[in-house]
């Protein structure tokens, strides 16, 4: 009897044995792949983390003289810099009012725009010889 009573003991220990390692082994499992996808989170948080993503710079496109898709709204914050670039198939004068911001651009080239902002309120940015609204900047307190 005493060795019947030890086989059972033994078997209920071995039961219990395979529980538990089959518990371990499964969370082990699912821990690593989590664990994985939470390395893989982590490392591209760091990466987005380890400094300020570079602002995407707005882009005005002319045609015929006229904002491709009508006048673009840019809203900037006092403090912050106003930034965008006008991309043109005809050459004429970009002016920011309020600002008294102008620079040329040339038929089929490119100017961009890198300034303070400093006043509140809503300005105009147009083509200085046509008159054509292409943009309205808003610059918030």
């Amino acid at each position: 009897m005493k060795s019947n009573a030890v086989r059972v003991l033994l078997g209920i220990g071995l039961a219990a044995l395979a529980v538990v390692l089959l518990i371990v082994l499964k969370d082990d499992g699912s821990d690593d792949g989590g664990g994985a996808t939470t390395a893989a989170q982590n490392t591209e948080n760091s990466k987005s983390s380890e400094g300020p993503a570079t602002p995407t710079v707005p882009v005005i496109v002319i045609k015929g003289g006229k904002p491709v898709g009508g006048v673009k709204e840019l809203s900037f914050n006092e403090g912050d810099r106003i930034r965008f670039k006008v991309s043109s198939d005809t050459s004429d004068e970009i002016h920011i009012h309020g600002y008294d911001v102008e620079s040329a651009v040339t038929a089929g080239g490119s100017v961009s725009f890198d300034f303070p902002a400093t006043i509140e309120g809503i300005f105009e940015a147009e083509l200085h010889g046509s008159g054509e609204q292409i943009a309205e900047i808003q610059v918030n307190p």
